[in-house]
């Protein structure tokens, strides 16, 4: 795979350098437009350089349509984890894996945002989390204590031997927010005000 890949872009390298040499010929007038239609004529007169660029274009259109199924199949491979069970072949999306990290730290008091990423390659597991954690922390012990979390949950939900490594990320520090304030208190009931005089007679 590595030979194949190697070919590859020394084939495409070369191609792109030639017909970059090409535009600068043409551009800087090296090569004269006499001499490009002559070049078109002379292949097409003879059915061997014709032949050579059919051949040449077909490797390339075959070339190409491999790199993208190439390329597209260790894209799908790099975004599951695979493992064998004794009636077949499991996958897991690497998505899900994320969606369970945040649901096993959703709870935790010391973290308000949680924004997991899951790398899975032949070296292991990687579990990259940017979080959001309140000031009213203690940072290695919560740092300490989401690694704790997020790495014995993944190893017991897979159930795989791979080394797993967990690594934090603290993005931001927010302050919590206080509680709303009690509602107003109620103003006290005023004596009743007279306004006026009031005239005493004899009865």
């Amino acid at each position: 795979m590595r030979f194949l890949g190697g070919l590859t872009l020394f084939f495409y390298t070369l191609v792109f350098l030639s017909v970059g040499a090409l535009f600068i010929t043409i551009s800087l007038d090296i090569l004269s437009h006499e001499a490009i239609i002559e070049s078109i004529n002379a292949i097409y007169a003879a059915p061997n350089a014709r032949l050579i660029l059919g051949i040449t274009g077909s490797l390339l259109v075959v070339i190409s349509l491999m790199v993208v199924q190439i390329t597209v199949g260790k894209i799908q491979r790099e975004k599951t984890i695979a493992f064998e069970n004794p009636y077949g072949q499991v996958t897991i999306s690497l998505s899900a894996i994320e969606d369970f990290i945040k649901r096993a730290l959703k709870t935790l008091p010391e973290v308000k945002e949680l924004r997991p990423q899951v790398r899975a390659n032949k070296k292991g597991i990687t579990v990259i989390n940017r979080v959001t954690l309140f000031s009213d922390m203690n940072m290695p012990e919560t740092t300490e204590k989401i690694q704790n979390i997020v790495k014995t949950r993944v190893q017991d939900m897979l159930g795989v031997e791979e080394p797993i490594n967990i690594k934090v990320h603290v993005v931001k520090i927010a302050h919590k927010e206080e509680p709303a304030k009690s509602a107003k208190k109620e103003d006290k009931p005023q004596p009743p005000t007279f306004r006026g005089s009031i005239e005493y007679g004899s009865y």
